[in-house]
């Protein structure tokens, strides 16, 4: 418990994390875009049997009225917010994206502890909104 409280205060005392996009966008291709596509429009080779449609994350920032919604992507990713239509948690493979914890400063201020797999998929998914 030290250890995460003594990451916690250095990421906070730092001002934020070092976030690495292409490591982003990796995750992205290995684990996401079966489902959601290549280009994250939600047209994966999976989406034809999913009973619920893979959302298109290109247009999360343009849906929240230009604002990335940071807090409830990564709620999603990690399952604090879990899809119904999953079954389960999403990913179904969450666990791969188990790390060491990081501390991911909102927008409000406020930080929200996740993990760098899911830090560095967010990148990515800012850097492709429309």
């Amino acid at each position: 418990m030290r250890m995460v409280l003594a990451a916690v205060l250095s990421v906070l005392a730092s001002g934020g994390l070092a976030q690495d996009v292409d490591a982003g966008a990796d995750i992205f291709q290995h684990f996401c875009a079966g489902c959601h596509g290549a280009t994250a429009e939600g047209n994966g080779p999976m989406a034809p049997v999913l009973l619920v449609q893979p959302a298109n994350l290109t247009t999360l920032s343009a849906r929240n009225d230009g604002e990335f919604p940071i807090e409830r992507v990564a709620a999603r990713i990690d399952g604090r917010d879990p899809l119904v239509s999953h079954g389960s948690d999403m990913p179904v493979f969450g666990w791969l994206f188990e790390d060491e914890p990081v501390a991911l400063k909102l927008p409000t201020g406020q930080p929200m502890l996740t993990n760098r797999p899911v830090v560095d998929l967010l990148s990515w998914l800012q850097t492709i909104q429309e």
